[in-house]
């Protein structure tokens, strides 16, 4: 089983609270810090997230 860590600074669970999603059959976990990139600003998720060049922001 994959290490439960965010996508984006790579803290484990055993540092820094991790809320879990799902995508595309796959259980991925990101902080707090980091879920307005979820959120705001998706596309900077390419690298770390498959299929995320597909991704738009939330309108505003």
């Amino acid at each position: 089983m994959k290490e439960k860590e965010c996508i984006v600074c790579n803290k484990s669970h055993h540092e820094i609270p991790l809320t879990s999603f799902d995508y595309k059959d796959t259980q991925f976990w990101i902080c707090p810090q980091h879920i307005p990139i979820l959120i705001h600003n998706p596309q900077k998720l390419v690298d770390l997230l498959p299929g995320a060049e597909g991704f738009e922001a939330a309108p505003h």
